[in-house]
């Protein structure tokens, strides 16, 4: 090839501009310009709406997540939810091109369901959304009906749908909207007039982790309380490795879900992700439905179990009481080495709620937190808990903020920890700071999901985890004058 026909080299960036910049982003005045940003988003803290509706998918009883949309985007969705639970997130796609971008996708989604239906013999399929049929207006349920009509499915098969455009809102606009759907279509016309059967339906919210959802089992077995969880996803991405392959382990029982506007009561454990699913059961039921702050830390426990105890009449169980005699214990031993300590939190809305009240308990600061997607509400929610508490005092919420920012901030106002997902790692690395795992996705450890976090025992779990953290990072960095034994 001739000097003329070869392609232009891209210009050398010199060791000396890279040392400058690597230096610069670390100012006062790189943070300046990067929290003015508005026009792109650098590593986001939350999702996109399908995935949070293909979680809800597979917490349903033989239910196949069936995605409406391009191949690549589901790949994506099943991706994330295998890595975070190293366990396969089985779901089904329709594969939709170009000339379903230009014709629409109802040819693919006809030949979609034939197929899985075919092959994989579900229960009940659950369709969402990509953006592909959002941009271009594909209208589900004509289609779904459509399908029917013409004998591709039986008429009285099972088929939920939610629209969950990931180009608007987050993985928890598209875990309501699925869960409603889904909830909305087994039960409607399911509601006996004066039936009452006893139970509790709890609804976790978008939490991906299974050991939450056997405590929330667990403490309502405590009580002697019948559960209907919406969606139990324990089984299903933590089943048990015993020599028998289940194509659908676990998920909450269809008929279950069918008889839940028969509730005793209703309880959603997650404001932010529910609340078109709490809306529907308000206006279908005239028992209780209720939603209370997520049970992390002492006093959202309590919240929660007094109202167990409220809605059917029992009294708090010895054993539960005696679980927090022994989370406040070991609050009290471990309170010195989180005392006054800084920490920057990111994640859900209902997470950094239970996160901020947690740290304020432990006389803790949530000196940065991070909500990438909100609006004033949630803001309004999440500093009030923030003024509650003298340690509130100083710390700063930023809505609509991503990780990058949060760089800069922590590079510029440090704190002592972090706590959020696997997605905070890299800011750990360059601001040399401890990163405590927990939330959505945890990528680069293992078994977390199943260590829940929430009630009197999860929160104990919590504050080994952090305490333990900022222990290890004193010994980490004591010379040996400092380096002693005992902490």
């Amino acid at each position: 090839m001739s000097e003329e026909c070869a392609v232009k080299k891209v210009t050398d960036i010199t060791p000396e501009e890279v040392a400058r910049v690597e230096e610069w982003i670390n100012t006062e005045e790189y943070c300046e310009k990067n929290l003015a940003r508005e026009a792109v988003v650098i590593n986001p803290a939350h999702a996109c709406q399908p995935l949070g509706a293909e979680l809800v998918a597979h917490g349903f009883e033989g239910t196949l997540p069936f995605v409406h949309g391009s191949q690549g985007c589901a790949s994506y969705y099943r991706s994330a939810l295998t890595r975070h639970f190293r366990e396969p997130a089985a779901a089904v796609a329709d594969s939709m091109t170009e000339d379903g971008a230009v014709f629409g996708g109802q040819n693919n989604l006809h030949e979609g369901l034939e197929n899985a239906l075919k092959l994989y013999k579900p229960k009940m399929m659950a369709i969402f959304t990509s953006c592909m049929p959002e941009i271009i207006g594909d209208d589900l349920n004509a289609f779904i009906i459509n399908a029917r009509n013409a004998g591709i499915v039986p008429q009285d098969y099972p088929i939920p749908y939610a629209n969950t455009p990931s180009f608007n809102g987050t993985h928890i606009n598209g875990y309501d909207s699925m869960l409603k759907s889904v909830v909305s279509y087994l039960a409607t016309d399911k509601k006996v007039e004066g039936k009452d059967n006893g139970k509790l339906n709890l609804i976790p919210g978008f939490d991906a982790n299974t050991g939450n959802y056997r405590e929330y089992k667990r403490i309502c077995e405590e009580f002697g309380i019948p559960v209907n969880l919406l969606a139990d996803i324990s089984e299903t991405f933590d089943s048990p490795l015993d020599g028998t392959y289940r194509t659908y382990p676990g998920g909450t029982p269809l008929e279950d879900a069918a008889d839940s506007l028969n509730a005793h009561a209703t309880l959603s454990m997650q404001l932010h992700a529910t609340k078109e699913t709490i809306k529907w059961f308000k206006s279908e039921t005239e028992a209780p439905v209720e939603v209370m702050p997520s049970p992390i830390g002492v006093a959202n426990t309590d919240a929660f179990l007094m109202k167990l105890s409220e809605l059917f009449g029992k009294e708090v169980p010895a054993s539960l009481k005696a679980e927090r005699g022994r989370l406040v214990d070991a609050m009290t031993d471990a309170h010195q080495y989180l005392h006054n300590k800084k920490f920057a939190i990111w994640g859900d809305p209902d997470f950094l709620a239970g996160m901020i009240s947690f740290l304020l308990e432990m006389g803790a600061k949530p000196y940065h937190v991070i909500c990438s997607r909100g609006n004033k509400k949630v803001a309004k929610y999440l500093q009030a808990l923030l003024d509650e508490s003298v340690y509130g005092e100083g710390c700063k919420l930023w809505m609509n903020k991503d990780l990058w920012h949060l760089r800069s901030l922590v590079m510029t106002d440090p704190v002592d920890g972090l706590i959020g997902s696997t997605h905070g790692k890299f800011i750990a690395r360059d601001a040399n700071i401890p990163h405590i795992r927990l939330g959505f996705p945890i990528l680069d450890r293992v078994n977390l999901h199943r260590v829940p976090y929430i009630g009197y025992q999860g929160t104990m779990n919590i504050l080994t985890s952090v305490a333990n953290t900022m222990l290890e990072e004193v010994d980490r960095t004591s010379d040996d004058a400092f380096f002693e034994m005992m902490r």
